[in-house]
């Protein structure tokens, strides 16, 4: 079946109500190129679908990246116009001064604290002396520091491991790691197969369940505003469908991940795509800067006025 939408509705505005503007097309017919870029990820699953919802005169690309860093460094270097990244690798960047800014969300949850079956892992207790992987500079690495302050536990409780997020599962079935602190569909593998147990989903902390945002250059704010305006339209869309859409989710996850659809069913439930960029986003978002500053994994705040602008999502009108 094929999802897709009439490009003249786009153009009326229909839901995003944003009409591509004629300064930003080129000329002699040749479409504007978006570069947009996602991570192979099942929360960032939503750009998969921009081609669907993508105006006439524009033609998108999304380029995948292995990790939340690389996907905001090519964004702050302008080898892609968007991109969908972690808040903590988008707060990295802007308390270094950087200029990512932040102009929508891409999804809340998705992250999950997996343990080998049978290994007595019940609770974040259990995790004492055990062989723990994370991702340093990720967003599941500070709520994982967080869970550990709030059991009365620090790092130094664990044996760190340093593996990337689509490594995971394959560390553990291996048995060169107890547990994990990972990203879907990692977890949805783990459980579905029956390698790995629940020992929870770190939403608990002052952080709720933040996760993923969408994030630009802040050159393209200032020079290509129609342009951003045109990208947050397809953003939208793409994400209300693929949320809405959940057959059409788990089919794309499945074909983009290389997962088995067993294991992308697994891990639907833990993922909350959203555009939206809120008020208590933001706030979160603060919390999650002042526990990254006292973990002195940044030196300094970023500056939230110019770090967050939420002016274009104001703008969106509600389907």
């Amino acid at each position: 079946m094929t999802y897709g939408i009439r490009r003249r509705e786009f153009i009326a505005g229909i839901g995003a109500g944003l009409i591509a503007s004629p300064a930003i097309v080129r000329a002699q017919g040749q479409p504007v190129v978006i570069r947009a870029g996602a991570l192979k990820l099942i929360h960032s699953i939503a750009p998969y679908f921009y081609e669907q919802f993508v105006p006439a005169g524009y033609k998108i690309e999304v380029l995948p990246f292995e990790t939340p860093t690389e996907c905001k460094n090519a964004v702050v270097t302008k080898s892609v116009d968007f991109g969908a990244f972690g808040i903590a690798a988008a707060l990295l960047g802007a308390a270094a001064g950087e200029p990512v800014v932040v102009i929508a969300s891409t999804c809340n949850r998705g992250m999950a604290i997996i343990a080998k079956k049978d290994a007595g892992i019940a609770a974040i207790k259990d995790l004492k002396g055990k062989r723990v992987a994370v991702f340093p500079g990720t967003t599941q690495e500070v709520f994982f520091l967080e869970r550990l302050r709030m059991e009365g536990m620090t790092i130094k409780d664990v044996e760190p491991v340093r593996v990337s997020f689509s490594e995971m599962h394959i560390a553990l079935s291996r048995g060169d790691i107890d547990a994990y602190v990972g990203a879907e569909p990692g977890p949805g593998v783990s459980l579905s197969s029956g390698i790995g147990t629940l020992v929870e989903y770190p939403y608990s902390t002052a952080m709720g369940s933040l996760n993923m945002v969408f994030g630009t250059h802040r050159d393209v704010i200032a020079e290509k505003p129609d342009l951003v305006r045109v990208m947050l339209g397809i953003h939208q869309r793409a994400t209300d469908f693929a949320s809405k859409n959940k057959d059409a989710m788990v089919a794309m996850a499945s074909s983009k991940l290389g997962q088995k659809k067993e294991a992308i069913e697994a891990s639907v439930p833990n993922v909350e795509l959203t555009w939206k960029l809120e008020a208590k986003q933001i706030e979160q978002s603060k919390i999650y800067a002042d526990h990254m500053l006292a973990l002195k994994q940044i030196k300094r705040l970023p500056d939230f006025s110019t770090f967050i602008d939420t002016s274009f999502v104001d703008a969106v009108k509600p389907t």
